[in-house]
């Protein structure tokens, strides 16, 4: 991508067969997701998304989208999330005590397992701890297979024949299987149920009717908790491996970490902390969300462009956050850029989960989580890289490490 777009801020090219318009441009991008957002609607990569769900968020029906945010904000803002620590802690203990000092993991299944563990414990109440732990376990099997999906180009058009996916649709049918049950357990027994999914639930018109049926209730939320496993799997993936590579940001980080905990740590508003710095940078360097696409709903002007309606707007945060023009030396990790740099919110340099009235509702959840588990899992572990070689970047359904297979030793 990077070298088809040299130069270039806009430029039309062929994505699987369609033609569509890339745009480089972070004020174009901004003008496309804030701005003139009301000219675009859903482009390919959601339509793809909706083999999850056709209703509530991933709806084409706009007041549908914002009637569901509103409903999941609840449980996601940040008040909320506090509450949410100290389950996260014992989740996150709980995986990384079953390893063992010199058998090698695989970093990226582990972190599933974590973010699966998290997002049934804190959105799902209501369940007995053997539901909740097969539950677990379901959507775990399922984020990791969602995770290697190829979305575009010639594996996609592979994987989608029929019969191609047999692990990928065998794990999302027994998750399903498992989600409606408890659903239909919690429907038998409303009073002692809460949380997102009774939300959905017991959503009901102004004539009490439900919105939902049963089926859409196990699809929205099946959408919602692989939507906030893969992404932070991904990323916390990407966090472990850079550590490992870099031994002053380790030093660094622990030492920040053991502040905070303590409640010693320096609050200078001026600059974020190390923890939130370093974080800042692996999401930029490997944001779990690398592209993009929307659609033009009527003829519209984008910059000097004219552009049909019907045109595919594709946009790749991976290459916005790459840009030379601002940030100096962009392939290098290094988290004291963001000591004197902010994210303009003018353009969209800086966009790891969006931003407009489509960016990711579970912001607030998402930093929270991997604050928690980058602290547990280095308080525990040193990790370091199976191999010298450098590891390579799987560009899929997130962008995640092709294969991540790493030592603990205890600290």
């Amino acid at each position: 991508m990077e070298a088809l777009l040299r130069e270039h801020r806009l430029r039309r090219l062929t994505v699987d067969g369609l033609d569509a318009v890339f745009v480089k441009d972070p004020v174009l991008v901004r003008k496309i997701l804030v701005s003139e957002s009301k000219n675009y609607g859903k482009g390919e990569l959601f339509r793809k998304a909706r083999n999850l769900s056709r209703v509530g968020m991933l709806s084409e029906d706009e007041a549908m989208h914002r009637h569901y945010r509103r409903l999941a904000n609840p449980y996601l803002r940040s008040s909320k999330v506090d509450e949410y620590v100290p389950a996260m802690r014992d989740i996150v203990r709980g995986v990384v005590s079953s390893w063992r000092a010199g058998n090698a993991v695989d970093v990226q299944a582990e972190m599933c397992r974590i973010t699966c563990g998290i997002a049934v414990e804190t959105l799902i109440t209501g369940l007995s701890s053997e539901t909740t732990e097969e539950l677990s376990g379901r959507l775990s099997r399922l984020a990791w297979e969602m995770i290697r999906k190829p979305l575009y180009g010639k594996s996609a058009a592979r994987a989608a024949r029929p019969g191609a996916s047999r692990k990928l649709s065998r794990a999302r049918t027994e998750f399903r299987e498992s989600l409606a049950a408890c659903i239909a357990d919690l429907m038998d027994s409303p009073e002692s149920a809460g949380g997102y999914l009774s939300a959905l639930l017991t959503d009901s018109d102004d004539r009490g009717n439900r919105r939902l049926t049963a089926d859409e209730v196990c699809e929205e939320a099946a959408m919602m908790l692989t939507a906030a496993t893969v992404t932070t799997a991904s990323v916390m993936s990407w966090s472990l491996y850079l550590l490992s590579r870099n031994p002053l940001a380790e030093e660094r980080l622990l030492k920040d970490m053991t502040l905070r905990r303590s409640g010693d740590a320096a609050r200078d508003h001026a600059a974020p902390g190390y923890t939130l710095r370093f974080l800042m940078e692996v999401l930029r360097l490997y944001p779990p969300v690398w592209i993009s696409c929307r659609k033009t709903l009527s003829d519209v002007v984008l910059g000097d462009h004219p552009l049909p309606a019907g045109t595919n707007v594709v946009f790749s945060s991976y290459l916005l956050h790459r840009d030379p023009d601002r940030y100096p030396d962009p392939h290098r990790f290094d988290p004291d850029r963001w000591l004197t740099f902010r994210p303009d919110r003018a353009d969209a340099f800086y966009i790891p989960f969006g931003i407009g009235s489509k960016g990711c509702i579970g912001e607030p959840f998402a930093w929270q989580e991997l604050e928690v588990i980058l602290d547990v899992v280095t308080q525990e572990w040193k990790l370091t890289a199976g191999s010298d070689r450098p590891v390579r970047t799987a560009p899929e359904t997130t962008l995640h490490p092709r294969r991540l297979l790493m030592v603990p030793q205890p600290r």
